[in-house]
């Protein structure tokens, strides 16, 4: 009898440790619209994950939904969430020309309502995904992504928190700020020239002035982009990686998840 026990929890582990083998990050593209624009996202889960669980809305850099941002969404699909990237110009338009992409993402930026709308399509969509939990949701990203998070925060979305990589620091509407329950993660690198140090003593001014639960976290030595593996190769002078800076503001991410979740 004692040896059948055994065998039972042999094979009942053996039967564990296949199925989390098998489990796999699924992706798909999922198209939706933001009034007549036509988009296309990106949505990322680890299908060994049972139930609802709560879901990340990535907002890509100003190069469009690329290759990067994908990987983004399956690294956090692996650490359990339902990622979904959105797209913030438009079906198809990714670029690696910086003329463009700055044309593109003036086009969104332009207008505040437009921009936090295009924002808040794409957080409609993951919070509508059968496997989210959209009573925790949080939104993550980097340069025109952070920045554009940080307007999702504002603008009184249903998140949790906004977690913005290497993006331009987005002071509150005066008039908005005691209205919102968003926390804030924004990290920043010590070396970013497209940031100057009045522009960061006039942010922490800013939310000083309000109630805001935020955290302004500077990584000494990283310059813009610092988290992009291949940043360097664009030839755009003060983009750069930074893997210790990278490694450190995905894990301050983690533990800024943990706490809002």
């Amino acid at each position: 009898m004692k040896n059948l026990s055994s065998l039972l929890m042999a094979i009942a582990f053996l039967a564990l440790t296949v199925a989390h083998v098998e489990a796999r990050v699924v992706s798909k593209s999922v198209p939706y619209r933001h009034g007549d624009v036509e988009l296309n996202g990106y949505m990322a889960y680890d299908d060994s994950f049972q139930g609802k669980r709560p879901g990340v809305l990535v907002i890509h850099e100003w190069w469009g939904l690329d290759d990067y941002i994908r990987k983004r969404a399956d690294m956090l699909a692996q650490l359990g969430y339902v990622a979904f990237a959105a797209d913030m110009y438009g079906k198809g338009r990714v670029t690696e020309h910086p003329k463009e992409a700055g044309e593109w993402s003036k086009e969104v930026m332009n207008n505040i309502e437009t921009w936090r709308d295009r924002a808040l399509a794409g957080l409609e969509v993951l919070k509508k995904a059968p496997n989210v939990d959209a009573a925790r949701i949080a939104a993550i990203g980097y340069c025109f992504g952070g920045s554009t998070v940080q307007q999702l925060g504002y603008s009184g979305a249903a998140v949790k928190g906004v977690v913005s990589f290497h993006g331009s620091l987005v002071s509150p509407p005066d008039e908005q700020a005691e209205r919102v329950n968003v926390k804030f993660l924004i990290e920043h690198g010590a070396a970013d020239h497209m940031t100057t140090s009045d522009k960061i003593k006039e942010y922490i001014e800013a939310m000083n002035r309000t109630n805001l639960d935020w955290r302004l976290i500077i990584n000494g030595g990283a310059e813009h982009s610092f988290t992009v593996p291949g940043a360097d190769k664009r030839n755009l002078p003060g983009l750069s990686y930074n893997k210790t800076a990278d490694m450190r503001s995905w894990a301050d991410m983690q533990m800024f998840f943990k706490e809002i979740f």
